[in-house]
């Protein structure tokens, strides 16, 4: 009888393992599915995120942020996020600082625009500065834009061009926002020789990722055999991938490519298209 008890308490201490487990992973679920920041490098692939966590949500973000938030820097980030958005600015910058202390990058550039605009803490550029380049290391995309877009005033160096480039490159290795900026640097030629051909590549990798803006680059690019074979038909094809996701200059192309013929009067006012 005691043998038969001891097995069945192991039993069901197996069973009960998985689902304290379980319970755990759905905090962050939930988390992410009301917090998660799109451009977190830290958020999985299959987590969309939300640009605005919207207010009916704030409540279960606090709550379900901060009970995987001991498990999960991520979380903790989110949590930052939840409280920000709750307007408890002291309890957002809190969140960040234990996340970026664990090292999310998402964090750092939170705390960075929080000292470079003095938002519920003293103004230090110099702070900011370092938590974007610390951000931008790790490959952060908007710790890279961050640290290129900071000026000189605060007595900081100027913004450069190249070194936004150069960090770009590091975290273009995997990220898709990463891709996007270096693709437009590189085919505006900022910070660097002009590079359609690169450019180019660099618009696919992201566009194959749903990213909007290189899906309209790409269709853009295409349409016009830029660093790459001109074809119409696919340039729409990648107009009408970046407008389902909201590209407002996709849909501009779309219907210039629909309505390709303006007749303006002897003004030179536009009177109608043709379209097709």
């Amino acid at each position: 009888m005691m043998a038969m008890r001891t097995s069945l308490l192991a039993i069901l201490v197996t069973l009960a393992a998985p689902v304290a487990a379980h319970a755990q992973s759905a905090d962050l679920v939930l988390c992410d599915r009301v917090a998660a920041d799109p451009s977190d490098p830290d958020k999985p692939v299959d987590v969309k995120g939300v640009p605005e966590i919207a207010a009916a949500d704030i409540a279960t973000a606090i709550k379900f942020c901060k009970q995987a938030a001991s498990t999960s820097r991520r979380a903790m980030f989110a949590l930052g996020r939840a409280y920000a958005a709750n307007r408890q600015t002291a309890e957002a910058l809190a969140a960040w600082r234990k996340a970026a202390d664990k090292g999310s990058s998402a964090a750092m550039v939170e705390l960075g625009v929080a000292y470079g605009t003095g938002s519920g803490i003293a103004k230090d550029e110099t702070q900011a500065r370092k938590l974007f380049e610390k951000a931008a290391q790790s490959g952060n995309p908007r710790g890279v834009s961050n640290l290129a877009a900071l000026g000189s005033a605060g007595g900081g160096a100027p913004a450069d061009p190249a070194q936004a480039r150069s960090l770009l490159g590091k975290a273009a290795e995997t990220n898709a926002e990463a891709q996007y900026q270096l693709g437009l640097m590189l085919s505006n030629g900022n910070g660097g020789e002009k590079d359609d051909f690169a450019a180019r590549a660099l618009f696919e990798k992201a566009a194959a990722q749903n990213h909007p803006g290189a899906l309209e680059r790409m269709g853009a690019f295409t349409e016009g055999g830029r660093g790459g074979p001109k074809d119409k038909d696919a340039a729409k094809a990648y107009y009408e991938r970046a407008a389902a996701l909201g590209d407002e200059d996709a849909k501009k192309a779309l219907e210039r490519l629909r309505c390709p013929y303006a007749i303006k009067d002897k003004q030179g006012k536009l009177v109608t298209t043709l379209c097709f």
